[in-house]
């Protein structure tokens, strides 16, 4: 098991994706800065202070087996349309072109019962604090 140092122990977590894999892919090419950004469904975020994203904010990513990982921070935070998304946010979020961010957000949302081509979408830009020794 990791020790996360004191300073993170009271920090919300997370892990990208909803499988072990894709924790895995995001946390390495996060901490790899082949992914500056990230999102997340307006409305399964929106609703409470602890999982609203903001400037500033600082949250512990987990790998695949729900260890944490690094500790990031929002540097920036916008909000857009899921259709409104363009080319270098999908490159942004180490993904080749729009089309492939298109065909694997699409289907993490519908998973996740929420995709609508309309919805809200919070934009994410992040960078890495700490990565923590593993």
């Amino acid at each position: 098991m990791i020790k996360l140092p004191d300073q993170y122990k009271s920090l919300p977590t997370f892990s990208f994706g909803d499988s072990p894999q894709m924790a895995n892919s995001g946390l390495h090419d996060v901490i790899a800065k082949r992914q500056v950004a990230t999102c997340g469904a307006y409305e399964l975020l929106a609703h409470d202070e602890n999982t609203m994203p903001h400037e500033g904010k600082v949250e512990i990513v987990l790998d695949g087996k729900g260890q944490p990982g690094c500790a990031i921070q929002f540097w920036k935070v916008d909000v857009k349309r899921f259709n409104e998304i363009d080319e270098q946010f999908a490159r942004d979020e180490a993904c080749h072109d729009l089309e492939e961010w298109q065909t694997i957000h699409e289907a993490y949302f519908r998973r996740k019962n929420c995709f609508a081509p309309d919805m809200k979408i919070f934009l994410l830009y992040v960078k890495v604090i700490e990565v923590f020794k593993r």
